[in-house]
């Protein structure tokens, strides 16, 4: 949303500390092994449920959220004041069904709304807290090991299988990560708007977002924590390149043009446009929500993902004998995962004979479309769910 009250440069005023928020959460003190050989001792997944689970314990589905997302699914975000990033399609009724199904979002490994993640406290090798965040030191981390920690609450929350996970982006990887990883204990998979791997073009705008994070002085190799710092001007350019992959140009042309804010005709003195003021407030306000630290794992984590490389080379390999449904939603407009590489998915399941359905959507909305009002998507996304939930008589 255009917010014309938007200061005229991206932090003009000091950045207010990172709230503290008493999360929901699990904590695990058995080892995680991550793919990187390091085993965090101990490890805690924040997380929000909504609906609830049946005596079966079948109707349960994961919804994972995207890069800059979190377990704030369908409520008032406790940090931002908003509603949850899926609002519009949770609740009674509506495609994420709550009367239907035990809906559960859980904030990522390396996240920053309470998972165990570079802002969280740093333990030893017994689990014991060192008394400062990660930071920098915080392992490297892959869309396997979000997964593995997912599969562990799943686990935790008394759930042998799950009805479906669904997600879009970021979400939609891990989705996929969970057929390939856990197929026995996925019946439906939904991967949105993504990718089973990030193109040259991808790393590369997310390369230019950890590039000027690295350049802020404030940002202070990472240690930016110990007098209270935040990389403020680097965050928000991050966000505002990774902010435009999300649109497209039909949409930033609807939206704004080449129209002024607060001017009529172009006057060459700190003119500023409309979509310049835009940008800016969106970054300023993304500072005041997440960790620079956090940003450049996760960013990491989705140029590390290749589920065909962990086959062999072979995507439908990673696949293969797979029970679970598949539903793979594209839209014509996204260039940031476009439909060329949810065709690529598509056919590797069907060469593993998988079950598999596959809609592009028609849309300007870019790749944000997903978020948005889609009534087609949202219609065929909960024909989808009702069809999986009435086949497993939830």
């Amino acid at each position: 949303m255009l917010r014309h009250n938007a200061t005229p440069t991206a932090m003009s005023a000091p950045v207010a500390p990172f709230p503290q928020v008493d999360h929901q959460r699990a904590v695990f003190t058995d080892g995680l092994a991550l793919d990187c050989g390091v085993t965090l001792a101990g490890h805690t997944v924040a997380y929000r449920t909504y609906g609830k689970l049946n005596t079966a314990r079948s109707n349960a589905v994961l919804v994972c959220h995207a890069l800059t997302g979190d377990q704030y699914l369908a409520e008032t975000n406790p940090v931002t004041g908003k509603p949850g990033w899926w609002d519009n399609i949770v609740g009674p009724d509506r495609p994420l069904d709550t009367n239907r199904y035990f809906l559960i979002c859980a904030n990522v490994l390396g996240g920053c709304m309470g998972s165990t993640g570079p802002r969280e406290e740093m333990t030893d090798a017994e689990g014991h807290g060192m008394g400062r965040p990660w930071g920098t030191d915080f392992p490297n981390i892959t869309v396997r090991d979000m997964v593995r920690q997912q599969k562990r609450l799943v686990e935790h929350l008394g759930i042998d299988r799950l009805l479906a996970v669904v997600g879009g982006s970021l979400g939609g990887m891990q989705a996929l990560q969970w057929a390939a990883c856990y197929p026995e204990s996925v019946f439906a998979c939904v991967p949105i708007a993504t990718a089973a791997q990030h193109s040259a073009q991808n790393i590369a705008f997310d390369e230019v977002g950890r590039a000027a994070i690295h350049a802020d002085p404030d940002y202070r190799g990472g240690r930016y924590w110990e007098d209270g710092r935040v990389p403020a001007q680097g965050l928000s350019v991050a966000r505002m390149v990774a902010h435009i992959t999300y649109l497209s140009e039909e949409a930033l042309q609807r939206k704004f043009g080449r129209k002024l804010r607060g001017a009529q005709t172009l006057t060459l003195l700190e003119d500023v446009f409309e979509v310049q003021s835009y940008l800016r407030y969106q970054g300023s306000t993304f500072v005041r929500r997440f960790d620079a630290n956090s940003y450049l794992t996760i960013t990491r984590a989705t140029d590390y993902l290749d589920i065909a490389a962990e086959h062999e080379g072979s995507l439908a390999r990673a696949f293969a004998g797979t029970a679970t449904r598949f539903f793979v939603a594209s839209f014509s407009s996204d260039w940031l995962y476009p439909t060329s590489e949810s065709r690529h998915i598509v056919r590797a399941l069907n060469a593993a004979a998988a079950n598999v359905s596959f809609v592009e959507f028609p849309t300007d909305k870019g790749h944000d479309a997903f978020l948005l009002e889609e009534p087609e998507f949202h219609r065929a996304l909960g024909g989808f769910l009702a069809g999986c939930a009435a086949r497993l008589g939830v």
